[in-house]
């Protein structure tokens, strides 16, 4: 197996060989870290609390990232990629964060992906951050190679003096969403088919006409489509945004990966898409890809279950096994928080060891009203 868990041997702010997953994962090209937030064991309580505002929470869960990577023999230095995600009550502190990024990172200008998401697991964490480091490239100006993954900051629909584009109308978002990736993906000799997985997150005002942006991505897309996951947020970074973007490109001419879902054929999306050794993944709940039916319903163990079944035919389909999973983000319902723990005994059950590096992230609502989980998987073959 190529990858190994970063295990570091002083980690003062709790026990990780207690949980279900990873601190992060390094896979030889690259190290994959979960998400870390300012969660520390409290000796007096017993108990994991977190303190401080947002200032203090971005600093610990950073001091945690770098502590990983000294583990991992790297450095922030070789930080290609930083996803922050931030609950409401933070987005207005958000430059806080921004501040103690630039302070720890200095000269070094990681891409960075900025998610409101409608709660964080922790109720007193302000943010959450993950982070993916090098020798994978990272947009928009570096130079990864020909065998390098290029991620793009996150594309919102705005214009030159940073006002929403298509007021109002999710297509017309998405559109111009495409039209600023294109001119950020030809600066690197990139176009749209070296993309090979898309994440947007849109608000319920965006769900009644989200069906719409299925045809801009028919424009943009292919030959082979990517994969992809549509994740919906109360809020997104700009207060007028119905939707924004994350992509992902690879150097490597993309392979659709398909375990013989004949519903796929129809769709903007691939079930996964191989690009070298690196497997993306579309984001899987538990409907089934044969009929259609949402199975386990009210059941969120149930359904992660189910979903991760899934998720092993697609790995397995492209040469893989349940060994190669590299990292997960589940997106959960707030009907499914009670019963989410569960989840975690599931995944020790279910998953190899190492287990998967993870980040676990309350959403608004997903696709399907019956889904009470969403899993976006990553995984990198042998």
């Amino acid at each position: 197996m190529a990858h190994r868990a970063v295990t570091p041997e002083e980690y003062p702010w709790y026990d990780y060989s207690n949980y279900s997953f990873s601190l992060g994962i390094d896979a030889g090209e690259g190290v994959y870290l979960s998400g870390h937030t300012a969660s520390e064991h409290d000796p007096d309580s017993g108990r994991i609390k977190i303190r401080g505002g947002m200032t203090d929470q971005a600093r610990v869960a950073y001091a945690k990232i770098a502590a990983i990577l000294e583990a991992a023999g790297r450095s922030l230095g070789d930080v290609v990629r930083v996803v922050e995600y931030v609950r409401p009550g933070g987005i207005e502190r958000y430059g806080e964060a921004a501040a103690v990024r630039e302070e720890v990172f200095g000269a070094h200008h990681p891409v960075v992906n900025t998610v409101p998401v409608g709660a964080l697991l922790r109720p007193d964490a302000l943010i959450e951050i993950e982070v993916t480091a090098g020798p994978v490239g990272a947009g928009p100006a570096a130079n990864s190679g020909p065998t390098g993954v290029v991620f793009l900051p996150t594309v919102q629909a705005v214009d030159g003096q940073g006002d929403i584009v298509g007021a109002g109308d999710v297509a017309a978002q998405t559109e111009a969403i495409f039209k600023a990736a294109g001119k950020t993906l030809s600066a690197l000799g990139l176009d749209f088919a070296h993309v090979v997985k898309t994440l947007d997150y849109f608000t319920p005002e965006a769900l009644a006409d989200y069906r719409d942006t299925g045809a801009v991505r028919r424009a943009f897309l292919g030959p082979v489509y990517p994969c992809a996951a549509g994740i919906i947020m109360p809020r997104l970074l700009h207060d007028d945004a119905l939707i924004q973007y994350d992509f992902t490109a690879a150097r490597e001419d993309p392979v659709a990966v398909n375990p013989g879902w004949k519903r796929y054929e129809k769709l903007t999306y691939s079930p996964g898409v191989r690009a070298g050794k690196r497997l993306f993944l579309s984001g899987q709940g538990a409907g089934n890809p044969e009929t259609g039916v949402m199975e386990h319903v009210g059941d969120v163990a149930g359904q992660a279950e189910y979903t991760y079944g899934n998720i092993f035919k697609v790995i397995e389909a492209a040469g893989g096994g349940k060994e190669n999973l590299v990292k997960t983000i589940e997106y959960i319902t707030p009907d499914a928080l009670p019963r989410y723990r569960e989840v975690g005994a599931l995944r020790a059950k279910q998953l190899a060891k190492p287990y998967p590096a993870a980040t676990g992230l309350i959403c608004d609502q997903l696709l399907r009203p019956e889904m009470l989980i969403e899993i976006d998987p990553f995984a990198i073959l042998d």
